[in-house]
């Protein structure tokens, strides 16, 4: 292992992880995780961490016990009298519950920031918040980056002089905003009224789309209910294609039917979370050595600012 840094890995991020590390140019530290019958685990640091600067990778998905794995292994960094302990979040959970949108619900984003602060991470490392102020919640460095850094790239590569961005609700208008300014194309918005969670009532398109390559551009994609009626909705109005760009493939419940069966032409994503099957219609864009680069930086007290902005 490179001197002074180790880089362990919950069970959610192996693989990316093992891709950070080897990208950096060191290997994974060595965990291993007890399972009691009743359910409950106990991980395990198997080298020596004191003095040392330990970057934990996990995503915290559902279930909640890779977040608790997270903690546990933080805790016991701790413990074993690490000197810095970086959390690499590359999707981080209950991102959604920002804020009381009704009464009588919980804060979970800032119940997750409280507890990875209580644990012991002394900085976060996470890519594409669902809500940026979740930056606000922790009282210790939190360096968010986008993924904008990896898929403008790729959307250059499909820019034929016919491309609009497009953003699926009212709260990826800024993101798709940005896109559209560093392309110089137009930008249509995609505004959805919903009755319960995950269930679209309704859905009408902001912007003229006829004869036009539609890019939607979103921070995750979950039962993709939104993006698949979008697609639709964006075709009745006569473009061309569709093409959607999203970082976190959570793609829970009758998501991978939904894409399959969808107008959408290609649905790009990164690997801050494994996929659950593999499907045509889905491509894997690799985050590891953006990960690796900020760590570096970090290490030597670099600007990392670059990663933070499209331009």
């Amino acid at each position: 292992m490179s001197q002074g840094i180790k880089i362990f890995a919950g069970r959610a991020s192996i693989s990316i992880a093992e891709k950070i590390a080897k990208s950096y140019g060191t290997h994974l530290g060595d965990v291993k995780v007890q399972e009691f019958s009743d359910g409950e685990f106990q991980p395990s640091f198997e080298e020596t961490v004191r003095g040392q600067d330990v970057f934990i990778v996990q995503s915290t998905i559902p279930p909640s016990d890779n977040l608790f794995e997270l903690l546990l292994m933080v805790d016991a960094a701790k413990r074993a009298s690490a000197r810095k302990i970086v959390a690499v979040i590359p999707y981080f959970g209950f991102a959604r519950q920002d804020r009381k949108d009704k009464p009588r619900v919980a804060i979970g984003a800032k119940l997750v920031a409280n507890m990875l602060i209580a644990a012991g991470v002394g900085r976060v490392i996470t890519m594409d918040l669902h809500a940026d102020q979740i930056q606000g919640f922790f009282e210790v460095p939190v360096d968010h980056l986008f993924a904008s850094t990896i898929f403008f790239a790729e959307i250059e590569k499909l820019n034929t002089g016919n491309l609009i961005m497009a953003a699926p609700d009212a709260g990826g208008t800024k993101r798709a905003n940005s896109y559209a300014k560093k392309l110089n194309i137009g930008l249509a918005i995609c505004h959805k009224h919903r009755k319960v969670a995950n269930e679209i009532a309704e859905m009408t398109v902001i912007g003229d789309v006829a004869g036009k390559d539609v890019i939607l551009i979103d921070d995750m994609c979950d039962t993709a209910g939104t993006l698949t009626t979008a697609a639709n909705l964006f075709l009745e109005k006569g473009a061309l294609s569709v093409r959607a760009f999203c970082t976190h493939a959570v793609l829970s419940g009758p998501a991978y039917e939904r894409i399959e069966s969808s107008s959408i032409t290609e649905l790009i994503v990164t690997d801050t979370i494994p996929l659950k099957k593999v499907s045509s219609k889905i491509r894997v864009l690799p985050t590891h050595e953006l990960f690796s680069d900020v760590i570096k930086r970090l290490i030597n007290n670099e600007s990392i600012s670059s990663h933070f902005i499209i331009s």
